[in-house]
């Protein structure tokens, strides 16, 4: 007879809790509330709860558990939670989550086909940000809740997924809510720094008192008050603990065994003399129950405990060596007797209806059967299939190790960690590692131990990989042992490089090029120089100045090393040393670095590296852009890091347009682009875009004159290291050089090129836009620095950098404010001509360039600066940038050139008009001439005298060049007739 509670009870306090983060959901105010307790203590009965509340509001729930069994599953619970949704209504197709579906397509069956390149791992923060969007879409109409249970089992990626999720959630309509045991370990460290991060709620769940004992089994019984018997409720809570689990199993031992029973309108106890401990009650009370099944059932449950909590019929079958008939009959009958259950998540297995019963039947037998009974699974299973899956292999592992063979269970281990490994789970290759290295022999610790170092480096525990590897006993140089050492040093070396860690990467090569010896093989020395260049490109942080030298010692070695790493086999090193050519190649020119970049593609092409080619094509995209401001390529690179599911190449991509919008001026677009990405990239830990973004953001804010939102990003792009990186010459020339003569503040802005180019002089810098081969020269012929501003010209001009569009424009402009000095004014205007054909890519450059030039032009009498000068105010005018329109204004003035009043209205008047000078009141002057009225009618209409009239008069056939009043009259008309003037109010249509 089942003894089960259909309520709760003793949990006020938790279901309240529940409720109000329900309520938040709705108002997109997203939390997370783990559930902390012992084995059996009710934190399952609440998620159920919790989750009956929700589909009560019809907000949809997920729900996931981790596995039992002691295997590491990377990502059950989170595959299983989506399955749970996706099964009963479908995967869901917005298209807001195109871009995530990649990453997602470990956790999403249904997405798996054809989304994720080949050779590509999802890192656990793009899996991360991928679900955190995908929870965002599913909750946008009344939230949604996601339910995982038995966190403490969950492996290290899930945890980690978690925690992400946690520290993300305020402003989304999502629930979280986790179950685990009070246990020390990885789950319960994420709830309690959650906790006191203010980011997620914890409430742990102690026994229930007596009066929620008596209520629970009245509630089992379906009892009135005062029908079951005191002694019966005291017999059960004392026996209990007050542990819900425990009161149903002890309450069922009390009905099957006739002890408590129903008589006449109420319950009756039978004296039965025991006093046993809990633990002990529980598993006489399971060794009875089992006692009174038929052996073969009896035997198959007993065998399925020792396989764990969740168990494969696959497995069950191997071990029993029962047919299907006689399997399916077995399980049916413990499933009939309330012990086991299929599991839900998957068709082929079946769970123990709670841990603790699985426990409690293992208990039930001797030690010495226990390890016969794991002795004999550990090899059934073996010798079931010929080669095992990493998931049998772990579950053999533990069986050996249940069996006290600790050899044999870690070299189990230790090989399914290193499958993890390679296949990119790094942290449950860790923990599987770290497992087999405290069961393994003497002999094979190191080994073990060198793989444990890789798999904690890319999982992003760098001195947990040092101090693995500085302890490992010393090897005789060029020795296996010393060369597979050296290799882990290597990959450390890289990930250190790759997180700045300039100091820990140095400390790794120097450790491999000692075990290597003095003659490594040509593809060990090939893996060291690229990680060795790699490291040249960072700015220094020790104070060494032979920055140049290495640089150029870096490119030597990275093309030996790429050459040779192609005739070895190793085309990932190759394609990082390609790339790094590419970089340190640009100052010859454009040419060869992309040359450099197609090889690298190539190569990735050839040996199916999907992340390698999408890097090439993000490379060879950025270099045409920078050549012609063309974004075209950048989108096709876009693409590609799509199709592979990076995120952070995604952003490094996004970065680069957003930049490219707003050299050219579309603000709109480069704000769009930023938003979209900077918070994500910052989630992801993507240090390098995010820093990135923030420039734009910083130089988005410059470029539109907006001084306090410039600096305010800049204050953020600081806090992210950003003084410390290679975007210092970005940051001085391309953001706060131009920010400063949007203010026109000429000297700041001098003085921010200067520091940009000491910045670049002192240290490796592979950014051309910093103002050093364009803008610096112009602004240094402009201020008097004519020697000075002609030797900046000529070094830029025969620079690649001089070559790129941005600065082209530039240059053209300072080559024109040369000719015009020099008396060639003729050569000055083909200049600008020439310069010119960048205005339709970069308008804003362009414009405050002719602002620039016009200075000269009128000084030197050449050119057409009052043209210029009318065409720049107009557009900063209408850009809102009034610093940069004043100085138009003065210019002219000082020309001696009437100026336009800025007076409303004046969008109307064409760009044409605008450009010659004609005001907003001359334009209503202008449109009522379509009927060629008196200047007696135009005043009566206008309200003005008719001399004001006769004054507009003049001055709009001056500025349109009409030669009398009769062409003027007609040149309105042509205007109204082709639609090309907008009416003010009140005036006669065409």
């Amino acid at each position: 007879m089942r003894a089960t509670s259909s309520v709760i009870v003793g949990r006020d306090a938790e279901t309240g809790l529940l409720d109000e983060a329900l309520e938040g959901v709705g108002r997109k105010a997203g939390r997370a509330v783990f559930l902390v307790g012992e084995a059996g203590i009710g934190k399952s009965r609440l998620a159920g709860e919790c989750a009956l509340r929700a589909y009560d509001r019809d907000v949809p729930v997920l729900r996931g558990r981790a596995t039992s069994t002691g295997l590491v599953v990377p990502f059950r619970p989170l595959v299983e939670a989506l399955s749970s949704r996706f099964r009963a209504v479908g995967a869901p197709d917005h298209p807001e989550l195109d871009p995530y579906r990649p990453a997602l397509a470990g956790l999403v069956p249904e997405w798996r086909a054809g989304t994720v390149a080949p050779g590509y791992a999802i890192s656990l923060v793009e899996l991360a940000e991928a679900l955190l969007r995908l929870l965002a879409v599913l909750g946008r109409e009344r939230g949604c809740v996601i339910l995982l249970e038995d966190l403490h089992d969950s492996d290290t990626e899930t945890i980690a997924v978690v925690e992400y999720l946690v520290d993300n959630l305020a402003d989304l309509p999502v629930l979280l809510v986790g179950t685990l045991r009070p246990d020390a370990g990885p789950a319960l460290d994420l709830a309690l720094a959650a906790e006191l991060r203010n980011t997620a709620a914890v409430r742990e769940l102690g026994p229930l008192d007596e009066d929620s004992v008596r209520d629970m089994v009245d509630a089992c019984l379906d009892a009135a008050p005062d029908e079951v018997p005191p002694a019966a409720h005291r017999h059960l809570a004392q026996r209990a603990g007050g542990n819900p689990y425990l009161v149903e199993v002890l309450l069922a031992d009390l009905l099957e065994t006739g002890r408590l029973s129903r008589v006449g309108d109420g319950w009756r106890l039978a004296d039965h003399g025991e006093a046993a401990t809990v633990p002990t009650g529980a598993v006489r009370s399971w060794a009875r129950r089992l006692d009174r099944l038929d052996e073969p059932v009896r035997e198959l449950l007993l065998l399925a405990a020792t396989l764990g909590g969740r168990f494969s019929v696959g497995a069950l079958r191997a071990v029993t060596g029962l047919d299907d008939r006689a399997l399916f009959a077995h399980l049916r009958s413990a499933s009939e007797a309330g012990i086991i259950a299929p599991d839900g998540a998957a068709h082929d297995h079946y769970t123990f209806r709670h841990v603790l019963t699985a426990d409690a039947l293992r208990a039930s037998l001797p030690p010495a059967e226990q390890a016969a009974l794991a002795r004999r699974a550990a090899t059934a299973i073996e010798q079931s299939s010929g080669e095992l899956s990493g998931e049998q292999r772990q579950l053999v592992a533990t069986l050996r190790l249940a069996a006290g063979d600790r050899e044999t269970a870690a070299r189990q281990f230790a090989q399914v960690g290193r499958q993890m490994l390679d296949a990119g789970a790094s942290g449950s290759a860790a923990v599987l590692l770290e497992r087999a290295r405290g069961l393994a022999a003497e002999e094979e610790r190191d080994e073990v131990t060198v793989h444990l170092a890789i798999a904690q480096a890319e999982s992003g525990r760098l001195d947990a990989a040092a101090a693995l590897l500085d302890d490992l006993p010393p090897a005789p140089a060029g020795s296996r042992a010393a060369e597979e050492r050296a290799q882990a040093h290597t990959q450390v070396a890289w990930v250190a490089t790759m997180a700045e860690r300039q100091e820990e990467a140095r400390r790794r090569i120097r450790a491999a090029r000692a075990l290597l010896g003095g003659a490594p093989r040509p593809e060990q020395e090939a893996a060291l120089v690229v990680v060795e260049g790699h490291l040249a490109l960072l700015p220094e942080q020790d104070g060494r100045a032979d920055g140049r030298e290495r640089l150029k010692e870096a490119e030597r070695s990275a093309r030996r090393a790429a050459l040779t790493a192609e005739q070895r086999g190793r085309p990932m090193v190759a394609c990082q040393a390609w790339q790094l050519l590419a970089l340190l190649s640009r100052e010859r020119g454009f040419d060869e670095a992309d040359a450099c970049l197609a090889r690298m593609l190539s190569v990735a092409e050839k040996h199916r590296l999907a992340t390698s080619r999408a890097e090439a094509l993000v490379r060879l995209g950025t270099n045409a852009f920078m050549r012609t401001g063309e974004a075209t390529p950048l989108e096709t690179a876009r693409a590609a890091a799509h199709e592979l599911g990076s995120l952070a190449l995604l952003q490094t991509v996004d970065g680069l347009l957003a930049m490219q919008s707003v050299l050219g001026a579309r603000w709109d677009r480069a704000r769009e682009i930023v938003e979209g990405s900077v918070e994500a990239s910052a989630r992801l830990q993507n240090v390098s875009a995010h820093r990135y973004l923030l420039l734009v953001d910083a130089t988005l804010a410059a470029h539109q004159g907006r001084a306090r939102e410039q600096e305010r990003a800049l204050a953020r792009f600081r806090r992210a290291g950003g003084e410390e990186s290679m975007l210092v010459p970005l940051q001085r020339g391309l953001c706060q050089a131009v920010g400063a003569l949007m203010g026109e503040d000429r000297q700041r802005a001098r003085d921010e090129l200067d520091a940009a180019l000491a910045w670049e002089r002192a240290h490796p810098s592979f950014f051309y836009l910093s103002g050093r081969y364009g803008l610096r020269p112009l602004l240094g012929l402009l201020d008097g620095d004519d020697e000075g501003g002609r030797a900046a010209y000529r070094e830029a001009l025969a620079s690649p950098g001089g070559q790129l569009a941005w600065n082209r424009m530039f240059l053209g402009l300072a080559d024109a404010v040369s000719r015009g000095r020099d008396g060639d004014p003729d050569g000055a205007r083909r200049a600008v001509a020439e310069a010119g054909r960048a205005a339709p890519v970069f308008p804003q450059a362009w414009h405050l360039a002719l602002r620039l030039t016009a200075e000269a032009a009128l000084a030197d009498a050449w050119g057409e600066p009052v043209t210029w000068l009318r065409t720049a105010e107009e557009y900063f005018h209408e850009a809102g940038v009034p610093a940069v329109a004043g100085a138009c204004r003065a210019l002219l003035r000082q020309a001696g050139v009437s100026v336009p009043q800025r007076r409303g209205g004046r969008e109307r008047i064409p760009a044409e008009l605008r450009a010659a000078g004609v005001t907003p009141r001359e334009y209503e002057v202008y449109v009522l001439l379509v009927d060629r009225p008196g200047n007696q009618q135009i005043a009566r209409r206008l309200c003005i005298s008719p001399r004001t009239v006769e004054k507009h008069m003049a001055s709009l056939m001056a500025k349109t060049g009409a030669v009398d009043r009769s062409a003027l009259c007609a040149s309105s008309a042509e205007r109204a007739e082709g639609r090309e003037w907008a009416a003010p109010p009140g005036a006669p249509s065409a």
